[in-house]
């Protein structure tokens, strides 16, 4: 329950927050907004204030904004979304992604206010670091890491009692052996784990591995002032390189024709943030930043249904000086609505085989 309860304030915040952008635009723009929600329907209550009825609804995730002649209509009136000139339309239908983007900026800022998990790098400051660790940054499939249960963000705590300050001094006392068993203990949250390894050559190289990516963090933290700028600095990088990956994504889709293994559904989605609370609230934070990151570049993406998809059209508006039939955008809208439910079941079926053993045992804790 208590993983259901995250998953919902996380996306909850997300959506509401994205919901918030479309509203202020509207508002500040001339735009008759009709009803603002908190959550989706049906309505347990509603107030209505200056025209906007402002409701709180059963299902929790996230909200809606509900703005007059947003589908065409009330084309005459002139707090109608459809009356308002182009570039207005744009700015209010391009709010709710930059208040995703102000979100992720808000988080990390916090984060690196409190103290934030990050890579070890020569340019980190070291009077900013703190409870330097060797943590797992990713584990090979049918590998003795594997098949030990290891996970991603497990910290290494000693190998054969040893400490190692570096990732380099790990490797150096684990490559000699190859085929010896070593006793490893590892952090996760606050359980910690021990347990027995055979390294393997798991790529012919003669090189013992036990098939984890490894890398020093260590807790950085600023003053306030620093700690802003540290956030947008982080959120204007960490969106560049999800807009490289969606890129990536996108070049499978048409070129191989498959869905890439990066690319989880809501299944995939609750699972990792059931993992990640678990590492600490300070993880759950920097994770919520990168989701709204995500977000906001996939609803920009020029695709119909999606804002990015509805800004395309008024481009098209523009350049034709006249909008395509409300008929024929609907349809279109429509077509890429189901297409995108349609990738977002068959994403989820593979979620389930990938993540069945996570569900699983959601499920008896659930039960039990």
């Amino acid at each position: 329950m208590i993983t259901i309860l995250i998953l919902v304030v996380v996306l909850g915040l997300i959506i509401f927050v994205h919901e918030a952008g479309h509203y202020f635009a509207a508002k500040k723009l001339g735009a008759s907004v009709e009803e603002f929600g908190f959550g989706f329907p049906p309505r347990i209550f509603g107030i209505k204030r200056k025209g906007t009825i402002y409701s709180i609804n059963w299902i929790p995730f996230g909200g809606f904004v509900k703005i007059k002649g947003e589908g065409g209509g009330h084309k005459d009136e002139s707090d109608s979304f459809s009356y308002l000139k182009i570039w207005k339309r744009t700015v209010i239908l391009s709010a709710g992604v930059f208040m995703n983007f102000v979100l992720a900026v808000v988080l990390l800022s916090i984060g690196f206010f409190i103290g934030l998990p990050s890579v070890v790098t020569d340019d980190l400051p070291r009077d900013r670091m703190s409870d330097e660790k060797i943590q797992i940054l990713s584990v090979l499939e049918e590998s003795p890491a594997f098949d030990s249960g290891f996970e991603v963000g497990d910290n290494i705590l000693t190998i054969d009692d040893q400490v190692f300050a570096s990732v380099d001094e790990l490797i150096a006392y684990t490559s000699p052996k190859l085929n010896e068993t070593i006793h490893i203990e590892i952090s996760r949250g606050k359980e910690i784990i021990a347990t027995d390894v055979t390294l393997e050559d798991l790529d012919d190289s003669g090189v013992a591995k036990m098939g984890t990516g490894l890398v020093e963090t260590a807790i950085v933290s600023y003053p306030w002032y620093e700690a802003i700028y540290q956030g947008i600095k982080a959120s204007i990088s960490v969106t560049w390189q999800i807009l490289i990956a969606f890129y990536d994504i996108i070049k499978n889709l048409i070129v191989a024709q498959t869905v890439p293994s990066e690319i989880s559904g809501p299944i995939g989605i609750a699972v990792m943030t059931s993992k990640v609370a678990k590492l600490g609230f300070i993880y759950l934070l920097q994770f919520t930043a990168l989701l709204s990151i995500n977000l906001m570049i996939l609803n920009f993406l020029p695709f119909p249904a999606l804002d990015g998809g509805r800004v395309f059209f008024l481009m098209i508006e523009k350049v034709r000086g006249k909008p395509i039939t409300q008929k024929v955008e609907s349809m279109i809208h429509t077509i890429g609505f189901f297409m995108l439910i349609g990738l977002v079941v068959l994403v989820s079926v593979r979620d389930v085989s990938r993540f069945k053993d996570s569900i699983f045992g959601f499920m008896k804790n659930l039960i039990g």
